[in-house]
């Protein structure tokens, strides 16, 4: 069994498919891919790192190797005269690539049982066999198409143990400073029952509030497999509601983007609608670097911005917020805001960052919206009524009520330690279309 993303013993059919395959035993591989532990992502790999001693120790011990894939794989199944070779599907375009390259190497199978969605890419489709394009229609499909019930929980495992040596897991400090989320499938699992008793049924009226902190945070365990979404389907499948409802659409926002990514995996770092490839852009500058700190002048922003930095985690709405800020006030290509989110998020998932990414900048799936730009002012006024938000993340501003912390520059003493709004949104709202009608005239 070769744990990727998918790092639980519960719910978990390739796992349940290596067990039955290999009666007399199952080595529990990780590979150390260096392409995951180099420089920078010191956020997700510190998270990672405690998410790999919680499974090292739930089982008696992975067997680690570190390399290419490609070669440690193929060596370890010869090594322990393994028949099969098990994992979770994965479509990422790394993933896709790589899997192809480690069965062509391998001698024996490479089973991919499950993936980390309740429906993989690739099944939703019309009716002419063509993928959807666009959300609505998607998610209607998805709910018909269905997904299976949870893996029954495996038999008792007889983990194999190689004679060689296991190479020691990587310790990964978190950066100082940074609060990281709760680790490991026991944690995952308590996390999102406590959530389902006190917040599921406010959801459809509370998610796009970052001051009350409602939301369920568990995109973490989804990114890793510490839960599988079949699971939280299962679960949410028992308590109907406008709360299972708004839930589920969220849930399928991240397969749709999953599916989207699969299909066109040049729009992980390209444009998916490259329309939009030759649209002028700033060259990314100081106000950049205020924008990664939180010191852009503008609460609302500051505050996501400065969450991110400590928790490696930020609202869903407020997400949209600083990424509009970033493009739109700014006028900095959405790569470089979506680069420094994949460096700093614990739950960064490649598909859904990038493509929420380009929903902002206009390039994505929604059909039309680059005239969408997000007011931070009116954003913060609306999502954080009373500024307890930003009094949270903003110590600065922590003295200042509602309306008036929305626009503290407006104050006959603004605060002196707080940095005036870097640019007038106004002005910058209006050259941002500018930009846009020159290139829909080009």
């Amino acid at each position: 069994m070769w744990f990727r993303t998918d790092l639980r013993l519960l719910d978990h059919p390739a796992l349940v498919a290596a067990v039955e395959d290999g009666p007399d035993g199952v080595l529990p591989l990780l590979v150390l891919d260096d392409r995951f532990w180099g420089p920078g992502a010191r956020v997700r790999q510190a998270y990672l790192s405690a998410l790999l001693r919680d499974l090292d120790e739930r089982i008696g011990g992975l067997h680690v190797v570190r390399g290419d894939p490609v070669r440690e794989v193929p060596r370890m199944a010869d090594l322990v005269g393994a028949e099969s070779v098990h994992v979770s599907a994965d479509f990422t375009p790394y993933g896709t690539e790589r899997d192809a390259e480690v069965e062509n190497a391998l001698d024996v199978p490479l089973v991919r049982t499950g993936s980390p969605y309740a429906v993989s890419p690739g099944r939703v489709v019309k009716e002419d066999g063509e993928p959807y394009r666009v959300f609505t229609p998607f998610f209607r499909a998805w709910q018909e198409h269905g997904w299976r019930a949870p893996a029954p929980e495996p038999a008792d495992i007889v983990w194999l143990r190689p004679a060689e040596p296991s190479h020691p897991l990587p310790d990964v400090p978190a950066p100082e400073g940074v609060r990281l989320p709760p680790v490991g499938e026991r944690a995952a699992r308590e996390h999102w029952h406590e959530w389902l008793e006190t917040h599921l049924e406010d959801y459809a009226d509370t998610r796009d509030r970052p001051d009350l902190d409602t939301t369920s945070r568990m995109s973490v365990h989804l990114k890793w497999g510490t839960m599988h979404p079949r699971t939280v389907l299962a679960d949410l499948a028992e308590r109907p509601g406008d709360g299972t409802d708004a839930y589920v659409r969220e849930l399928a926002f991240r397969e749709f983007y999953a599916d989207v990514l699969y299909r066109r995996p040049d729009s992980a770092f390209g444009y998916y609608d490259r329309r939009l490839e030759h649209l002028p852009y700033d060259e990314p500058g100081a106000d950049v670097e205020a924008w990664r700190e939180g010191r852009t002048g503008f609460p609302i922003v500051d505050a996501g911005m400065r969450q991110l930095l400590r928790e490696g985690w930020m609202h869903n709405r407020v997400r949209m917020i600083v990424a509009s800020f970033l493009v739109k006030d700014l006028h900095v290509e959405w790569t470089h805001g979506a680069a420094h989110f994949l460096d700093r998020l614990v739950d960064a998932d490649l598909a859904s960052n990038q493509h929420n990414w380009q929903w902002v900048a206009g390039s994505g799936t929604d059909p039309a919206p680059y005239f969408r730009v997000f007011n931070p002012v009116t954003q913060g006024r609306k999502f954080d009524p009373d500024g307890a938000y930003i009094r949270r993340w903003v110590p600065e501003l922590a003295h200042l009520e509602a309306p008036a912390i929305h626009e503290p520059w407006k104050l006959t003493e603004p605060p002196p330690d707080y940095p005036p709004p870097l640019v007038d949104h106004a002005e910058e709202r209006r050259e941002a279309l500018r930009r846009y009608d020159e290139l829909r005239g080009r």
